[in-house]
């Protein structure tokens, strides 16, 4: 069995459809479905069973075992940049993180968890090291402070860890995110709605709509988590991006490319440029690279999609029907 957390969100979801793919159904999934809509992103999913996340920690906590675990892949978490709740993020972030850990190495359990790109902060260098990860909110602060914890315990644990720092992801079954969804998800949304899209004009030095990030389709993210499954001997803290950085004016026109190939008309869509918000001035990240040097010395040869590509792969999913 392997068990996937925060399985019916984001990219916990998009991991039970690449373990679907390779023909594996026996997976528990565990996560909190408070908020209902979470459940259609396994709608089309083969799963053995679900346990609700209180319900799972409990029993772990307790030292249950679940029968023959292969795997562990550890995606929940309370996401939310604006979550300022402090005794529940690190409570779910935290505490949670270091709880099933400690189950996971207890019986040599690969234990595949996500961490995340905001432990850098402003940047500008987006490597591995201390030196470099400048959390800037309390959800980076939760991230940073798990993959310190693991550091200081690393070289006595036998079984693989890693711990995945993904960047600007995007891609099917994140709709439930809300405001939270990715950029690439609001330009949908805004063409169909209106036919334009919405950037911010220029910050920290860079013109209009051109800050740039490190934006990744989650199939890509999915990719490197099986990659790593594959590869048990594997551990360490490794970037998830594509190591180049792209303007937000690159996503957009990649997303008007999309509409327009569809509808057939050179002249759909346009950008419109709105003020530069002023509570995040010195809270926005105008710029991400990932930096893939320890991810291609572990081996992990992957190619990843640029802008272009993964947009229009993920238009065409939301458009299936």
């Amino acid at each position: 069995m392997i068990i996937v957390t925060g399985g019916a969100g984001f990219i916990g979801s998009n991991i039970v459809q690449g373990l679907n793919a390779r023909g594996i159904s026996d997976i528990l999934v565990v996560d909190d479905l408070g908020d209902g809509h979470k459940c259609l992103n396994l709608a089309d999913a083969e799963i053995r069973d679900y346990l609700d996340k209180d319900d799972f920690l409990d029993r772990i906590g307790r030292g249950e075992d679940f029968g023959a675990v292969e795997g562990v892949f550890h995606e929940g978490a309370c996401s939310s940049t604006t979550e300022w709740d402090g005794r529940f993020v690190m409570k779910v972030n935290f505490e949670f993180t270091k709880m099933l850990l400690a189950w996971c190495v207890a019986r040599r359990t690969p234990f595949i968890y996500a961490s995340s790109a905001s432990v850098y902060g402003m940047g500008p260098v987006f490597r591995e090291t201390r030196d470099c990860e400048r959390p800037l909110n309390l959800y980076a602060y939760s991230k940073f402070l798990f993959d310190c914890h693991l550091r200081a315990r690393r070289d006595g644990i036998a079984s693989q860890v890693a711990g995945l720092r993904y960047f600007n992801v995007y891609g099917p079954r994140e709709q439930h995110k809300g405001a939270m969804a990715s950029v690439a998800f609001h330009m949908d949304n805004q063409l169909h709605g209106s036919g334009r899209l919405r950037l911010f004009e220029g910050s920290d030095g860079y013109g209009p709509g051109e800050q740039r990030r490190d934006f990744i389709h989650v199939d890509d993210v999915v990719a490197v988590n099986l990659w790593l499954f594959d590869h048990p001997y594997v551990s360490g803290i490794f970037n998830v991006g594509t190591g180049r950085a792209q303007s937000f004016n690159d996503v957009a026109r990649a997303a008007i490319d999309w509409y327009r190939r569809r509808l057939d008309d050179n002249g759909f869509g346009g950008i419109d440029y709105i003020p530069f918000p002023d509570h995040l001035r010195g809270r926005y990240q105008s710029f991400t690279e990932a930096d893939l040097s320890a991810l291609r010395a572990a081996g992990c040869e992957h190619a990843f999609m640029d802008a272009a590509a993964g947009v229009a792969r993920y238009f065409d999913w939301l458009h299936r029907d």
